[in-house]
């Protein structure tokens, strides 16, 4: 090219007093042969490496990989890469430190974790003021966090069934103490409260009959353990729309018919919610309006750093479909 090194070196770091026609000879070599600054050896010179940690809960279900699909784009039209880890419970300490090795810009959690051991990296990250935001998990202390409004989401799902005279709810792999189905749990006493209805007399679970390993087959279980109860639940509130869809099948192969003699309910609103007839009632967790404010709010807290945990609840939507309708007369 017949220029110094450091003429070079010079262009890259986009330092002054260089005459235009010898920029533009460099940058059309580095054009040219691919040249691709170290970004590590950048941050050493005080320059950002413009990549992002993600750390998943899994990446066994639609809903994750849409959140990590959609976070990735949205990262890179704003100029960072992505480095993607499956944390698996335990080792969080070992993957927070290689990304802060790596000397990334900020750090993403994606699903839901152990919470006191992200608490613990959340506390890590502030000692080396590295930005970060926790998607889809509420609770964790210090934490920058971006979640469904899960509250909401089944009052509103509850207050619709409750609209069209239901008035008993089977619990379809609700259960345990995660806290996003503490928050489903929260919902479903709050809008059965509205009604003057009790939570422990209108709500029914048997998860406990039955292992979850194939959610299909879980919710199909489930169901045909409720119908064979007295006082069978008039509305079914699932996990997801996969369990939804099991039970829905395990219903119609009893004989009754749904939404006639029962209705049912998923959450998610997966592509699949359009595949039974009929087709599956289910709430939207609205992935591409989660993933932006969760994008949105990092990049504003890489420029400038909060000085206090913030929290962005996004609203649910509920897509109502052919599996829910009027309660069954008496």
């Amino acid at each position: 090219m017949g220029l110094a090194t450091t003429t070079g070196s010079r262009v890259v770091n986009d330092q002054p007093g260089l005459r235009p026609a010898t920029v533009a000879k460099v940058r059309r070599a580095i054009e040219e042969t691919g040249f691709t600054p170290n970004a590590y050896a950048l941050h050493l010179k005080g320059k950002r490496t413009a990549t992002v940690g993600i750390c998943m809960e899994n990446l066994l279900t639609p809903p994750a990989v849409l959140k990590l699909a959609s976070l990735q784009h949205r990262l890179r039209e704003r100029g960072f890469a992505s480095l993607i880890e499956v944390l698996e419970p335990g080792n969080s300490r070992f993957v927070i430190r290689h990304f802060l090795s790596l000397r990334v810009d900020a750090i993403v959690f994606v699903g839901h974790f152990v919470g006191e051991e992200i608490e613990a990296r959340v506390r890590e990250m502030a000692v080396h003021a590295t930005p970060h935001i926790v998607i889809d998990q509420l609770g964790i202390a210090g934490a920058h966090t971006v979640a469904l409004d899960r509250v909401r989401a089944m009052r509103e799902l509850v207050s619709h069934l409750a609209a069209l005279g239901h008035a008993s709810f089977g619990l379809l792999g609700i259960s345990g103490t995660p806290r996003s189905v503490i928050d489903r749990l929260a919902g479903i006493e709050a809008a059965l409260a509205e009604r003057n209805l009790d939570f422990n007399q209108a709500v029914r679970s048997l998860d406990s009959r039955h292992v979850r390993q194939n959610d299909f087959e879980y919710g199909r279980a489930l169901a045909a353990s409720f119908v064979g109860e007295s006082n069978r639940p008039t509305a079914f509130l699932a996990l997801n729309d996969e369990i939804a869809i099991g039970a829905l099948h395990g219903l119609q192969q009893a004989g009754l018919r749904v939404p006639g003699d029962a209705s049912v309910a998923g959450f998610n609103n997966q592509e699949i919610c359009l595949m039974p007839t009929p087709s599956i009632t289910s709430v939207d967790q609205r992935v591409e309006e989660t993933v932006g404010a969760s994008v949105d709010l990092l990049v504003e807290q890489i420029d400038r750093p909060f000085a206090r945990p913030r929290i962005r609840m996004i609203e649910p939507l509920l897509v109502v479909r052919g599996s829910t309708g009027p309660a069954p007369r008496s």
